[in-house]
């Protein structure tokens, strides 16, 4: 039988190789949008896949406002032709310099920050005014998962100093929860209510100061569903227009389509059970313990090692598979296996159509 994922021509790809399938891509992009009630309603980050195609895809279907976290991201959306943008990592150092310059360079698209600390505002404000560019700067909020962001209880003093300094509009709240990993869906908003109440108290504070929250940016993909009920809320989920191996496991509730896989090849069959394929480290993420892969048409007793080059499984059914033989694999973690790879082909109706560029994967396009 043949499978959504097999390759008319797989000959002509060598291995390792990452594969797009963009009418997947698409009907991930439409779910997303119904799940979150309209276009408007979402900010995707686009940090998953990093490609210029997959931003063109998402405006296609109505889609103007995007989260990244480079500058590199940034200036792939706004070379898109996105009219949102926001920079969801608090620049420092020579980076506040190249964010007006993205805002200079592209002056159809929007551009915004966020910010958890006073000097760093206090320097965004300096460059605001040497440039003459009203500049929107989002306060980021520490609800938990203890990466960044101020803490809600200490969060009123800084916004309200963004509130009032010349060039800078305090756009609203970024509030991201990637903390929060239930797989139960009734628990998993249980989980994130209760970490969002201090939230909720900290934008009262700031109306009772005489401020306003024009809007919140919440979330990711896993809890998605239960941001997506609240007003005044952008969310923005990401790793759902790919879907990977993890996600599925962990958030069945969650119907998105597997959109990439990696392709392996057996290279060597080291001993009896055993099969050595050309996916190591370089080739998918490996920050995770196993399984790293989700290999299809084959099960897995073992991963036996793997290295940089080279991932060894142990399989029941090894003795089918002879060096050079195809294994199609969906990566656990997708995020950071994208970025592995200079280009991806997309397959359409199980044949090549062409290779997508990972244009945002180094920390520089042009600027």
């Amino acid at each position: 039988m043949q499978q959504w994922y097999n390759v008319a021509r797989v000959a002509e790809i060598p291995s390792p190789a990452l594969l797009i399938f963009p009418d997947r891509i698409e009907e991930n992009i439409q779910r997303m949008i119904h799940m979150a009630g309209g276009p408007e309603n979402l900010r995707p980050h686009v940090k998953t896949h990093k490609m210029s195609e997959v931003v063109k895809l998402k405006i296609k279907y109505g889609i103007s406002k995007f989260k990244c976290s480079t500058l590199a991201e940034a200036e792939m959306v706004a070379q898109c032709g996105g009219k949102d943008i926001m920079l969801a990592m608090q620049p420092v150092g020579p980076n506040i310099e190249r964010f007006f310059k993205l805002q200079k360079h592209f002056p159809n698209s929007k551009f915004s920050t966020l910010v958890d600390t006073k000097a760093i505002v206090e320097q965004i404000a300096a460059s605001a005014a040497a440039y003459k560019q009203e500049t929107d700067l989002w306060l980021d909020i520490n609800n938990g998962m203890d990466r960044t962001g101020v803490l809600p209880g200490d969060a009123l003093r800084l916004y309200t100093m963004m509130s009032e300094l010349p060039f800078i509009q305090a756009r609203g709240l970024h509030v991201y929860d990637g903390h929060i990993h239930d797989r139960n869906i009734m628990e998993r908003r249980n989980t994130c209510e209760r970490y969002f109440e201090p939230v909720v108290s900290l934008i009262g504070s700031i109306h009772k100061s005489g401020f306003r929250v024009p809007v919140i940016v919440a979330g990711g993909t896993p809890t998605f569903p239960v941001h997506v009920n609240r007003l005044n809320t952008e969310t923005s989920p990401g790793t759902c227009v790919l879907w990977d191996a993890g996600y599925q496991e962990h958030f069945p509730d969650l119907s998105f389509l597997p959109a990439a896989l990696v392709l392996t090849r057996v290279v060597s069959k080291p001993g009896r059970n055993l099969l050595c394929l050309d996916i190591g480290h370089k080739a998918i993420a490996a920050e995770m313990p196993h399984p790293r892969i989700s290999l299809l048409d084959i099960p897995v007793k073992t991963f036996v090692n793997h290295s940089e080059e080279h991932l060894v499984i142990e399989s029941t059914e090894a003795e089918r598979w002879k060096a050079g033989d195809v294994i199609y694999g969906i990566p656990w973690h997708i995020c950071p296996t994208v970025p592995r790879y200079k280009s991806a082909y997309t397959i359409s109706n199980t044949m090549i159509s062409g290779e997508w560029q990972i244009d945002a994967r180094d920390r520089m396009i042009t600027l």
